[in-house]
């Protein structure tokens, strides 16, 4: 079947692929980055910055520019920001939707490099000449990306491979890049601004891991091996075999397996494949990875999936790998029950033993957020909510994205956080609903998942306590035995408190918001009375010196005054602002 290729540049168009290029080049130009990107924070925060005045139109249209300024940035300094911000992409809570949305869009297409290079590092890691590894080996690579590039090759045997080697010096540029960005996490992490609630130095060692583990092909090996012995009895899913005789860290060879991009759509018609088809068969493939191997593909884009002539689909690339521990079936059923009920706290408290949320600081926004969410997704569309005019919808009518979009949104700047785990699985269960839209118009992901969700739930029942029923009253007979035991106890729990109350071992902590500003004005205040002194005395200095013919002396006295009274004014700025705020 013949295959698209790539044409791939081989120039070194980018300053981290040069052969000269210092680790003091690699620091200011990591830097400066950093920098202005802080600056346009500083930047859109700014009322003045906004030509005809600030409103929301303004603000998102702002935000989306500098999240593509960002992906951009990102590519332009190479392999370990790539993969950087793929990684960032999943963290919703530190960085609004914009951002999240157009990193998930980071491509890792960069330059090739040469065959010479390519041929070396085989030669070392196989350590044989390449002419006897392979009886046919193409110069010219099919693609390259950040880590590294597929050359198609032969075997003596006959079977067709494809090598892939890893970039030259990317280990060497991962430890100079990986130094810069601890000290920068350390720099947000200590930030009273940036730093607060966040673990950025937390963030940085979960980078560093993924990185070197993406990096290692022998790794990536052992995924493609565990995935395809998932599917050995799945004859819709194919997965490229590896040879180990040809593998090392740097190098992997697999099988050749040849097929039409599952978004080129046209010769999906011409090759008349049932394009539907192939749209239930990767979201059951997926839905299959999640519920039952526990094990599933993190990046499952376009470029990683083909489809055969016979209507099969193909597996691609599986360095970034996600796992789930598996669901035990006391913990889905309490989220299930907390969902139905709209108890918050329940289905939060289900979530955290689940693994799929984080909570890093007070858990009251999160038990709100997560009530906002039962409210308007789990609404009786045909109850009372269509009685009041409601715009509340359900599950069943929302798609994965916009699900995904609301979780974002709600997630941004608040003390708890998806896991990386969760959110692959929803940035890829959001690109398997985009592609299989994009094969079947019709296509409905909900209603692929719906039986895969009764499945689950009947032999989780089965297995545990018999019939689905009787795991319902079982759970709604704890319930009860709970609520009488809490009505029971009620009365010794009152007088516990009472004697504590007497023996004084109860302290109540009562903080007043008019005693905390009249302190913060008092502060203030005593701060800028140092500074309009020290700028007095140094005008005084000033005037003296100018009288003594010491010029030089009196403008740099003067200077200083001018400093010290730009730090009164905005002193005086912040009071007027707090004043305003109260």
């Amino acid at each position: 079947m013949p295959v698209a290729i790539v044409s791939v540049n081989s120039e070194p168009r980018y300053r981290w692929s040069r052969e000269n290029y210092s680790e003091l080049a690699r620091t200011i130009d990591i830097w400066r980055m950093v920098l202005t990107f802080i600056y346009f924070i500083w930047l859109d925060g700014k009322k003045w910055s906004y030509v005809g005045g600030k409103t929301e139109a303004k603000v998102k249209k702002r935000t989306r520019n500098r999240a593509i300024w960002l992906r951009e940035a990102l590519l332009q300094l190479g392999p370990t920001f790539i993969k950087v911000g793929q990684l960032l992409s999943t963290r919703a809570d530190i960085l609004p939707s914009e951002s999240v949305e157009e990193l998930s869009k980071l491509q890792d297409k960069v330059p090739a490099f040469s065959y010479e290079k390519a041929r070396k590092i085989i030669e070392k890691e196989l350590g044989k000449p390449i002419g006897k590894l392979f009886a046919y080996f193409d110069r010219v690579p099919m693609a390259a990306a950040s880590l590294g590039q597929v050359h198609k090759a032969s075997l003596f045997s006959g079977e067709e491979v494809v090598v892939k080697v890893q970039r030259p010096g990317l280990l060497k540029l991962f430890a100079i890049d990986l130094a810069i960005l601890k000290k920068i996490a350390q720099y947000f992490q200590n930030h009273p601004k940036y730093g607060k609630n966040r673990d950025w130095v937390g963030i940085y060692e979960e980078c560093r891991r993924i990185l070197y583990e993406e990096a290692d092909y022998l790794n990536e090996g052992r995924n493609a091996d565990t995935f395809r012995r998932n599917f050995r009895h799945v004859g819709s899913i194919i997965v490229p075999r590896i040879y180990w005789r040809y593998a090392s860290r740097r190098v992997l060879t697999l099988e050749y397996l040849p097929g039409i991009k599952i978004s080129n759509y046209d010769a999906l018609e011409a090759a008349n494949i049932d394009r539907s088809s192939i749209a239930k068969i990767g979201a059951q493939s997926y839905l299959e990875q999640l519920l039952n191997h526990g094990f599933f593909h993190a990046d499952p884009h376009p470029g990683n999936l083909a489809v055969t002539s016979s209507g099969q689909l193909i597996f691609y690339d599986f360095g970034m790998m996600g796992q789930i521990q598996s669901i035990t079936r006391t913990k889905l059923m309490r989220t299930f029950f907390g969902v139905a009920k709209k108890d918050a706290n329940e289905v939060v408290n289900s979530l955290v033993e689940l693994g799929a949320l984080k909570i890093t600081g007070d858990p009251g926004p999160i038990r709100r957020s997560v009530q906002y969410m039962l409210d308007n997704f789990m609404g009786d569309q045909n109850g009372e909510n269509s009685r009041n005019g409601s715009s509340t919808t359900t599950l069943e009518s929302s798609s994965i994205a916009e699900i995904s979009d609301d979780l974002y949104d709600i997630a941004y700047d608040q003390p708890f956080r998806f896991p990386a785990t969760f959110t692959f699985v929803m940035r890829a269960l959001s690109t398997l609903e985009g592609l299989g839209k994009g094969l079947d118009p019709n296509f409905d992901f909900m209603a692929v998942a719906k039986p895969f969700a009764l499945e689950l739930m009947e032999n989780g029942s089965s297995r545990d306590s018999g019939s689905l029923p009787s795991v319902i009253f079982g759970e709604l007979g704890k319930q009860a035995a709970a609520a009488s035991n809490s009505a029971l106890s009620l009365p010794r729990k009152i007088e516990d408190t009472i004697e504590k109350l007497e023996r004084g071992d109860i302290r109540l902590r009562v903080r007043s918001q008019e005693s905390d500003r009249m302190l913060r004005r008092i502060g203030n205040v005593a701060i800028g009375g140092i500074f309009a002194f020290l700028s007095a005395t140094f005008t005084l200095s000033a005037t003296i010196l100018l009288v003594n013919s010491w010029y030089w002396l009196a403008a740099g006295s003067m200077l200083l005054a001018l400093c010290f009274l730009i730090i009164v004014l905005r002193l005086i700025a912040r009071l007027d602002r707090i004043e305003r705020m109260f």
